[in-house]
């Protein structure tokens, strides 16, 4: 049990690192690791959105320095999730049936990224705003339910309609992640849920490797670079979403 309590919290700034280098929190990594080592389901989605905050926080700010933020793809998506996300964290019903579906859209959108030309220099499309109210509506609600911040989903779904590119896309994303899973948790406290005693020290663990991955991803790596990055961690929350 020792041993294993000491892997949990060497994997927590490695989870936190790949996913922040893709401008993510990494909520659907953690909820897989403590689903993994066997923690209470009463802790798992408050702590997974506490991560979230820190690790997706810390991300937004490397990408933003970088340059890579667009206010407006923000703005369209976040308007209507924010709420969504807030009813979503109240809730308490069953969201397996969503956790698949979400699992498989996210294999799509793997194979998506590995198999396709090289469109990074291509122009951006214009986002129709009414489209952007409902993703972001729908990826709020789940993203609440489920305990996320929604990153997962938003971001191949801007790089499949081509309204931004790979580190416009990573840097829209992590402020998503940041508001929703605010207001997600804020869904949670209010509903009377309660916290781990670790999940400060945790909260530091993660907070070191996003740090790392962030600056990397935002300002070292090449945007190829990251898009492998970002279908390793949308393989691995596909997984955790359909298995667990």
């Amino acid at each position: 049990m020792f041993e294993q309590q000491h892997l949990f919290y060497l994997l927590i700034p490695l989870v936190a690192f790949l996913y922040s280098s893709v401008g993510h929190g990494g909520a659907s990594g953690y909820l897989a690791l403590m689903v993994f080592f066997s923690f209470p389901i009463d802790i798992m989605k408050q702590t997974a959105l506490t991560l979230n905050l820190f690790v997706a926080g810390i991300a937004f700010y490397q990408y933003y320095k970088a340059g890579y933020f667009n206010k407006s793809l923000f703005y369209y998506f976040t308007i209507s999730s924010v709420p969504s996300a807030f009813i979503g964290g109240y809730w308490s019903s069953n969201p397996w049936f969503y956790k698949k579906i979400l699992g498989g859209i996210l294999f799509f959108a793997v194979l998506r990224l590995l198999y396709k030309k090289d469109v990074e220099d291509l122009k951006t499309k214009k986002i129709p705003i009414p489209i952007a109210l409902i993703i972001g509506m729908t990826i709020g609600y789940f993203s609440g339910l489920i305990g996320i911040g929604g990153g997962i989903i938003l971001t191949p779904i801007i790089l499949f309609f081509r309204w931004g590119k790979m580190k416009e896309a990573a840097g829209v994303s992590a402020l998503f992640i940041w508001v929703n899973s605010l207001s997600g948790l804020s869904g949670q406290i209010i509903s009377g849920v309660n916290f781990n005693t670790n999940t400060f020290f945790l909260v530091g663990l993660a907070f070191l490797g996003g740090i790392v991955g962030s600056y990397y991803g935002s300002h070292r790596w090449k945007t190829r670079r990251l898009e492998y990055f970002l279908a390793l961690v949308l393989t691995l929350a596909g997984i955790k979403l359909i298995l667990f």
